[in-house]
């Protein structure tokens, strides 16, 4: 019976502090309006969220989230910049209130964070020495041939070469696309993965390297891959979730949205077209 008793006093503490978990957080949206102050994370990662020189945040996401957190009537944005594989522990330590990073949603992140709906979609690339020596245009060229692939840590492409069927040998993590282009540059990999924008603007700051074309469609379990990238939350902050939501539903697509990020090469044909997290989630 005392041992009946005790399991009973574990598990209701156990439920307790669990509630207590989830709702330490429950009222992020509420004290952002109220001290008009929010942290935003960002990982460097031109054009989808980066700081400029002066520490001001800049790309597609960050500059969605600074509209839509001012109409909320909060002004003051802070930037976190940290490495993208440390966005989500960052946001469930509390470091920072909303990723703002352009991150993709997948069913596997899904489980640690909350996402709004998104805001582009996109297809991927290769980024590649200049003249694409190992004539690399797609992920089946690093499975048939004795190359290295590069992937940011915590970014989708190492999923993808995973599930395409790639020997997991041929593939290099790096900390970040500066890394990348460096080891690409050293020959320490052959090619560097990531979005297809994201390759585009690396080639266009470096004239050793360029954006492999044409790139084929890379195409997972006979479907098209295409990432869509959204605002990610606390579990629990399902009000201020609701709230971008809310915001984004009349915002995206908008005559004031696209002029906002076309600067940063998305446009009408990245829209998300209807895709929705919940949709994204499954």
């Amino acid at each position: 019976m005392c041992f009946s008793i005790r399991n009973k006093v574990i598990s209701l503490t156990i439920f307790f502090f669990s509630i207590f978990n989830v709702s330490a957080y429950a009222d992020t949206l509420s004290d952002i309006k109220a001290s008009g102050k929010v942290t935003i994370g960002v990982a460097n990662e031109v054009p989808y969220g980066y700081t400029t020189s002066d520490g001001k945040p800049a790309g597609e996401a960050p500059s969605i989230a600074v509209h839509l957190l001012n109409e909320m009537g909060v002004t003051d944005v802070e930037v976190v910049v940290t490495e993208f594989g440390s966005l989500i522990p960052g946001l469930r330590a509390g470091r920072f209130d909303v990723i703002a990073a352009g991150m993709y949603v997948t069913p596997q992140r899904c489980r640690q964070v909350l996402f709004s709906n998104p805001t582009y979609s996109i297809g991927e690339g290769f980024l590649v020495k200049n003249g694409n020596p190992e004539s690399l245009n797609g992920y089946g060229d690093i499975q048939e041939k004795d190359v290295k692939l590069g992937v940011m840590s915590g970014a989708v492409e190492y999923g993808y070469a995973r599930e395409f069927g790639i020997d997991m040998s041929k593939v290099v993590t790096l900390p970040d696309y500066p890394s990348g282009v460096a080891a690409l540059k050293s020959g320490r990999i052959d090619a560097l993965a990531g979005t297809s924008l994201t390759m585009a603007t690396l080639a266009s700051k470096d004239s050793n390297v360029e954006l492999a074309q044409p790139f084929d469609a890379l195409i997972i379990k006979g479907e098209s891959v295409k990432g869509y990238g959204a605002f990610g939350f606390r579990p629990g902050d399902e009000t201020l979730r609701d709230a971008f939501n809310a915001k984004l539903d009349g915002f995206i697509g908008s005559d004031s949205h696209l002029a906002m990020v076309e600067p940063y090469g998305f446009g009408k044909h990245t829209l998300p077209k209807g895709m929705t997290a919940a949709k994204l989630c499954q």
